[in-house]
């Protein structure tokens, strides 16, 4: 289906952006374009102008705060997060799972951004991140503020970034011997979730986020607290997420009852923090 009409702008500065954002009440930002264009073809939504980013060198880059926290600019692409030497080094598990989205035509357009700030509840990131415990930089008109990440993600194609705001960049603690784990089941190769989880250990902590069983990303805080002593043996990992499906209220479709999807969490999450376990250094 073709696109109806609509404005375009290629702004030079990232303050140039944000004015034209705030400017415009049907403006949309336009970085990987692999979600709002197609979304736009299905005429779901009708932007009036589209703001593109990939002039905006300051969103695409890859590097270290002075605290050593990994930060990643808005426009980086899938592709990008996978070559980079930083997140090898910095947190290798966004790689290893940037390299298990779509296909390598996506993964070259993609961005980072773009996958959260849609929040779709079966994109891969937003349970990733919430785990790693991320913080997303948002500028508008008035300034620049940070959300974490168990605040940023509101609900189904709703996040903190509000009308005339732009997200610019992500920032992911350094590891600092953690461990990080992903599991899920997938429907066909490289296809979406129907239920994932993400967990991080570090030390006698652990953080699990679920995806695909919520409007937005689930902390399962009570199996973390039942790992708080610090056990991550097989049988101690499981006992944790007993119970956890009943706890949650998640849709049925033609991939997977609501029942499914609890047993699927269950398995998930456990299944993510025995691979964050076992990666632990020093573990």
């Amino acid at each position: 289906m073709l696109l109806r009409e609509v404005e375009y702008a290629r702004p030079a500065t990232v303050e140039e952006a944000i004015s034209l954002l705030a400017t415009y009440d049907g403006a949309r930002p336009l970085a990987g374009g692999q979600t709002i264009v197609n979304v736009m073809k299905a005429r779901a939504a009708a932007p009036d102008v589209l703001v593109d980013l990939q002039d905006l060198g300051e969103l695409r880059t890859i590097g270290f705060s002075s605290d050593g926290r990994l930060e990643l600019g808005a426009t980086v692409t899938y592709a990008e997060l996978m070559a980079s030497s930083e997140v090898e080094v910095a947190r290798p598990i966004l790689a290893e799972v940037a390299a298990t989205i779509a296909d390598v035509q996506v993964r070259n357009r993609g961005t980072v951004g773009g996958n959260v700030c849609v929040n779709d509840p079966t994109n891969h990131l937003p349970p990733l991140l919430v785990a790693l415990d991320a913080t997303f930089t948002i500028r508008g008109q008035d300034g620049e503020r940070t959300v974490s990440a168990d605040e940023f993600f509101l609900g189904v194609y709703m996040t903190a970034v509000r009308e005339g705001e732009l997200l610019t960049k992500v920032s992911v603690p350094a590891s600092s011997g953690a461990g990080d784990g992903f599991a899920g089941l997938t429907i066909g190769t490289h296809g979406t979730y129907i239920v994932c989880a993400a967990a991080t250990v570090s030390g006698d902590d652990a953080r699990v986020a679920l995806g695909c069983v919520a409007a937005a990303p689930v902390r399962a805080t009570a199996m973390e607290e039942r790992l708080a002593g610090g056990d991550f043996s097989e049988a101690a990992v499981r006992a944790a997420a007993e119970g956890l499906g009943a706890s949650l209220d998640p849709p049925s479709d033609v991939h997977g009852s609501a029942d499914y999807r609890r047993h699927l969490a269950e398995v998930s999450a456990a299944r993510a923090v025995l691979q964050a376990a076992e990666r632990r250094k020093g573990a």
